[in-house]
């Protein structure tokens, strides 16, 4: 995967998605949940995952989080839109996000 440079890899992931249903999914389908750049690409995303952790990825599935009109008090706004990824590890496989020991 030459064709995708190594700066670009290391700014596709912004974090962990923490939540129950990254939870749930990471001990159901064996799926870690990440919020990445909104132009991220499926082969950029498991490159990037497959350098940085050193993990076997099987899947990788996308998702657009749209956003959402609030509002404070006589004013409406707006906040971001974001996109979150699904990648599937090949079984055996995990990403210890708190290995602090």
């Amino acid at each position: 995967m030459s064709t995708v440079n190594q700066e670009r890899l290391l700014q596709v992931l912004l974090a962990p998605q923490i939540s129950e249903k990254a939870t749930y999914v990471a001990d159901k389908f064996g799926q870690v949940v990440f919020k990445v750049v909104p132009d991220a690409t499926k082969p950029e995303i498991k490159a990037a995952v497959e350098a940085l952790f050193k993990v076997n990825v099987k899947s990788v599935q996308v998702l657009n989080v749209k956003s959402k009109v609030k509002r404070t008090g006589r004013i409406m706004g707006r906040r971001k839109g974001w996109k979150k990824a699904f990648v599937r590890l090949e079984s055996g496989q995990e990403i210890n996000f708190v290995a602090g020991e």
